[in-house]
């Protein structure tokens, strides 16, 4: 009984906590049609979600306008913001008292591989600023890296709730959470891979 009620209070705040959207912070403002078409034809003809692809990022057409770089680095923002907050609702869970010591293991680990993808995707952002000039290859190449090892981190914590032992209310709704961030990283390291094909060499 008491586990199950554990399961159900940390379940709530897991619905509580993403209850609002990414992108509730910023306002959406007006942009012309030709900038939300680049950035709906973007995220269909490169992402494997692009409706996810397209909700998170429209809001944003008006500073991308039809910018690659901007397009891809704007996607990594977004990967960023719902990452950051997974990293610190799974750390807040893991406090939750009475878990099952295989419950809090599998949060533990959780919180490390999520805050190594934290860490990389702000490391790919950084590095997008210098993406220009004669060494555009190498550092698209390592923005690229560390996108890519954000999303295994990603799906490494995910694999660590598929045990029996954890309940099933907590497996089922950090999964679902986890598993939007995975899909938010898997969009922005199309668009990164986009841009570093295309070449385009923007400021």
């Amino acid at each position: 009984m008491e586990s199950s009620f554990v399961g159900l209070a940390l379940a709530a705040l897991l619905v509580i906590q993403f209850s609002t959207p990414v992108n509730s912070s910023c306002s959406a403002t007006r942009s012309s049609p030709r900038n939300i078409r680049y950035i709906k034809t973007s995220c269909y003809d490169t992402t494997l979600y692009p409706k996810l692809c397209y909700h998170t990022l429209a809001i944003y057409a008006s500073t991308i306008k039809t910018n690659p770089k901007l397009l891809a680095n704007t996607a990594l923002h977004v990967s960023l913001k719902s990452t950051n907050s997974t990293s610190r609702l799974i750390k807040k869970a893991s406090k939750t008292p009475g878990l099952d010591p295989r419950v809090l293991a599998a949060m533990l680990d959780c919180v490390e591989e999520v805050g190594d993808a934290v860490d990389e995707l702000q490391r790919s952002i950084e590095e997008m600023d210098h993406a220009g000039g004669s060494n555009f290859s190498m550092v698209m190449n390592d923005v690229e890296t560390w996108v890519s090892a954000a999303l295994t981190d990603d799906d490494t914590c995910v694999d660590g709730f598929a045990e029996g032992a954890v309940n099933k209310k907590v497996k089922t709704t950090v999964k679902r959470h986890l598993g939007r961030i995975a899909r938010l990283t898997s969009n922005a390291l199309a668009l990164v891979n986009r841009y570093a094909s295309s070449k385009a060499n923007l400021p």
